[in-house]
């Protein structure tokens, strides 16, 4: 086991990681930027470490500068979290020569899983079902035309390296789709310096569906069941849930297995989730593989009694699975709702500040991780995202129940939340059903277009 780990990220993550290091006899160093100097992960941290100015791109994106910290503080590895260099295959290799070990997944899982059309592939020929789509990318609109028609409208047109929901776009008909090709192509050069696209099949009125995954590096490979993913607002989530309403135990064996099919394919390792889309008549299709810790890691931490950054720990430093998802006692129903500081009612306009009022929810049933506190000036430099409200229950009834009163009582002021947008939703009759697909949120939302 390691003796000292850096933290590559900030805010309820950086926090969330060095709980686990805290809880495991491992001492931890926090990076920060210029402008998180005040940022809660510092305070819990063993050591500090300041890692450049405010702007991502030379701080917490800043590969020579985490490596040159990693190597003054002595530490043995680096968690990456989730979002910034998470997911990048170039660190994970810098880590790599410099004999530092890269908490998560091995640099070619990351550059496959950062590569759609290949991972898609590979899985297919496994037999995991996925989503037709054009065999690699296209570079013109005039092949995309011919692949659209002959596929059929609805498509959708996605970034070949994409991921976080940007550089995708859907296209109706054949208009749409001459509009929104070069968009596509903007976004997928300006999100991840790589402007290929490829063209796959639409889902009408899917759910989003994932699986957790974790993976050893002796080729043991478990999952720990599945979480429902699918209230979204322009491909990014807004409230997850373990497990599904929407899976028999039936089906939910079925994608288990399709999910670690895929995960062996690959020869994945450490821990992240294989993603499908689900139909309306129980067909399911692979869309890719997330290759980190997932936001909504915590619905599923509570549903099987399992620390996933733990065990990413665990695995990193060459431990076994000694368990599969057969074994494992899974019980109840956990609901995560992202809190993010933007305002629903001006199409979700960011909402910095400083935080004068914060009043945290509790009680049975609660967890909540975030990084704030009453007096915290909140960066205009990151990603909108403040905490994590999760309940848990027996039962989903029960679990929405808990959420509704936590929701209640959770104060952050005077800053824009979606603590109210969340709220509506819990009181929402096709909600509390479980009969929504990812054009759910269009209700509460109908108008989030208008403004583009």
């Amino acid at each position: 086991m390691f003796s000292k780990i850096l933290v590559a990220n900030r805010g309820e993550i950086a926090h969330r990681i060095i709980r686990a290091c805290r809880e495991l006899g491992i001492r931890s160093v926090a990076i920060y930027s210029e402008a998180d100097r005040d940022s809660l992960h510092l305070a819990l941290a063993d050591e500090q470490v300041c890692i450049g100015p405010p702007v991502s791109a030379k701080s917490y994106l800043n590969m020579e500068g985490i490596i040159d910290a990693a190597r003054r503080t002595g530490v043995g590895a680096i968690h990456p979290g989730y979002g910034y260099l998470a997911e990048n295959a170039a660190f994970a290799r810098a880590c790599e020569k410099a004999g530092i070990v890269f908490i998560g997944p091995t640099p070619d899982n990351l550059h496959l899983a950062g590569d759609k059309l290949t991972a898609k592939r590979i899985v297919q020929e496994k037999g995991v079902p996925v989503i037709p789509s054009s065999p690699s990318g296209v570079g013109s609109v005039a092949e995309a035309e011919r692949i659209a028609e002959e596929m059929g409208y609805p498509v959708m047109v996605k970034a070949s390296g994409g991921g976080g929901g940007r550089g995708i776009r859907m296209c109706q008909d054949r208009d749409m789709l001459l509009e929104e090709f070069p968009i596509a192509r903007m976004e997928a050069r300006a999100g991840f310096g790589n402007d290929e696209v490829y063209i796959e099949k639409y889902i009408v009125h899917p759910r989003h569906i994932e699986f957790q995954i974790l993976a050893d590096r002796h080729s043991h490979v478990t999952h720990l069941g599945e979480r429902e993913c699918t209230i979204q607002r322009r491909y990014q989530k807004l409230i997850e849930e373990s497990p599904s309403p929407a899976l028999t135990p039936e089906l939910r064996g079925r994608m288990g297995q399709a999910a670690v099919a895929a995960a062996e394919a690959v020869r994945y390792v450490n821990a992240g989730t294989v993603e499908f889309l689900l139909d309306g008549d129980g067909n399911f299709y692979f869309m890719e593989i997330n290759a980190r810790i997932q936001v909504e890691h915590p619905v599923t931490e509570l549903t099987t009694g399992i620390d996933l950054v733990k065990e990413q720990i665990r695995l990193a430093s060459g431990g076994e699975l000694d368990y599969s998802f057969d074994g494992i006692q899974r019980r109840g129903w956990a609901i995560e709702c992202r809190i993010n500081a933007e305002d629903p009612d001006r199409n979700f306009l960011p909402s910095p500040g400083k935080i004068e009022s914060y009043r945290p929810p509790g009680g049975f049933g609660v967890r909540l991780d975030t990084h704030l506190y009453q007096g915290y000036e909140l960066p205009v430099f990151y990603d909108s995202l403040i905490a994590k409200l999760i309940s848990y229950d027996l039962t989903r009834d029960g679990a929405i129940r808990i959420m509704r009163r936590a929701l209640q009582e959770f104060r952050i002021a005077p800053i824009k939340t979606t603590i109210p947008l969340h709220l509506k939703i819990m009181d929402d009759s096709s909600f509390q059903r479980g009969d929504f697909d990812t054009g759910f949120i269009e209700r509460f939302v109908p108008d989030e277009d208008d403004d583009e």
